[in-house]
């Protein structure tokens, strides 16, 4: 009796040691670590823009034909949702939560260079949930174009350090 409780217990704490192991790597990018690089998360969201404008252009397709394929046209719809909140996802939790830190007013100039890295990342929000909307190619477009004017801001100084 005792060897089975002590499995059981060896068990439950290896499974409790796990979940909690598992919630700390899942979490762990909003900590000082360094391991996540700035330059692949533009990568991240313009690979994701692209297959927005995929998702896009399949469900317009796919809609004009004469007998439309209704499960196809709602897994492109689905996939355009899941790619639009994995854009949100980095512009919330990546850069205005951890990369972008907040400037002091006195100094106006870092006080309106912030403000500006900040206007063009809620754009890039809104054209997304408007990307989430719609099949209208522009919004893509002008996420894309606010991301390279995003981008510009960003790495106007040095190399941005964890």
């Amino acid at each position: 009796m005792k060897k089975t409780t002590k499995k059981t217990l060896i068990a439950g704490t290896t499974c409790t040691l796990i979940v909690a192991l598992a919630s700390i790597a899942y979490s762990h990018c909003q900590i000082p670590c360094g391991i996540y690089g700035d330059h692949m998360r533009f990568d991240m969201i313009a690979e994701n823009l692209a297959t927005i404008e995929k998702s896009m252009n399949q469900i317009t397709q796919l809609s004009k034909e004469d007998k439309p394929n209704m499960n196809q046209i709602v897994r492109w719809v689905n996939n355009k949702e899941k790619h639009a909140d994995d854009i949100s996802q980095i512009i919330t939790y990546y850069f205005m939560a951890q990369r972008i830190k907040p400037a002091d007013k006195a100094d106006s100039h870092q006080y309106e260079h912030y403000l500006e890295k900040l206007t063009m990342l809620h754009e890039m929000l809104v054209y997304t949930m408007k990307a989430k909307q719609s099949t209208e190619l522009q919004n893509v477009q002008k996420i894309s174009a606010l991301l390279a004017e995003f981008k510009t801001a960003y790495f106007e100084k040095a190399e941005h350090e964890h």
